[in-house]
């Protein structure tokens, strides 16, 4: 995610560098014809193409939106992860307690028993984030995003994933998580099985006990919200049809442009040239910027900033329970001003 005031329009323009050029050809081989080889029945009235563009702008229209939804719904589902993981933690610190045990934990086993709910819940962040991040069939992935993911460190690595969660995942359990196709559900089930435990052993009251299994669901709830974005992709004849629709109308400008610079005066009809380029750019651009913005954990330059907003929840959960040795901010990438 861009956290700058704008994009700059080298950065605009360098993203959109390829279809500039290309739209470039498609503009100057009608002028050619028309200027050079005398065929001048090429030309379209420009009504009919009018027509084409409004209609164009408004599919785009419709699928910006559609688009802007799903990346905006991804944040609130983060945000809402935010605002829980601190919930959870608050309330495994401060109901786990000897109050109702039958034999009571010393402090240190306590505190113990309240780390690892959290550790394994920064687990669960580590593994969720990661699996957001494998890209699936419909996303980008040419060698230019490859390269942007590799940039931003965003690629899909389960070995880095076993590695992040080593550090706060015991043994066994890192082994039995990584055994299974969705590591980050399993976390969840190790943390309500512990709860089980502990309400056996009277360490939380029956109370307590649905309370934090209410804040299980919660997380569960929040990954099926993810997993639903990143799994369903944006429906498939929607954003064909539009950029069918996108090419055909960038095909036709210059067609169209020709007749009326003509009637200016001679010569004019090269401006034929700029003009249709200006123009094709305009609405190809407003197609990019939907197309990328509707798989918001893709890993690229418009994600919502998921290692981030982990790393934020991770630093405020070890702060809640007294640990002194932070792991650092998530910084924005230099020169680009791109946090991910």
């Amino acid at each position: 995610m861009h956290i700058g005031r704008t994009y700059s329009l080298f950065q605009t323009l360098h993203w959109t560098r390829k279809y500039i050029l290309i739209f470039v050809f498609t503009s100057t081989i009608p002028v050619l014809l028309y200027e050079l080889v005398g065929l001048h029945w090429i030309t379209v009235p420009w009504l009919p193409i009018a027509l084409i563009g409004t209609a164009v702008a408004f599919y785009l229209g419709f699928k910006n939106n559609s688009s802007y939804e799903r990346l905006w719904e991804a944040r609130k589902i983060w945000g809402a992860i935010v605002n829980d993981s601190r919930l959870w933690t608050i309330t495994s610190r401060d109901f786990v307690t000897n109050l109702f045990a039958a034999e009571p934990m010393s402090d240190k086993e306590l505190a113990a028993t309240r780390t690892r709910l959290v550790h394994r819940h920064i687990a669960w962040l580590i593994a969720l984030r990661h699996q957001l991040r494998a890209v699936r069939g419909w996303e980008h992935r040419d060698k230019a995003s490859d390269k942007v993911r590799d940039l931003l460190n965003t690629r899909f690595d389960p070995k880095l994933m076993q590695e992040e969660m080593a550090s706060v995942l015991e043994k066994s359990e890192l082994d039995y998580v990584t055994s299974k196709v969705n590591p980050a559900a399993h976390i969840i089930s190790l943390q309500s099985k512990e709860l089980k435990e502990l309400r056996a052993g009277g360490y939380i009251d029956d109370f307590r006990h649905m309370e934090l299994q209410n804040i299980l669901k919660y997380f569960y709830d929040h990954q099926g919200k993810s997993e639903r974005i990143k799994n369903f992709p944006f429906p498939r004849q929607y954003a064909t049809v539009n950029l069918f629709f996108v090419w055909l109308f960038i095909l036709l400008v210059p067609y169209g442009m020709i007749d009326e610079f003509n009637q200016i005066g001679e010569h004019f009809v090269w401006l034929t040239i700029p003009f249709s380029v200006i123009i094709s750019w305009v609405f190809h651009t407003m197609e990019m910027i939907g197309d990328y913005s509707e798989n918001p954990f893709e890993g690229l330059w418009n994600d919502v900033p998921i290692t981030s907003l982990a790393r934020t929840i991770e630093i405020d959960l070890r702060e809640m329970i007294d640990e002194e040795n932070l792991p650092a901010p998530v910084e924005a990438v230099p020169g680009i001003n791109i946090i991910y």
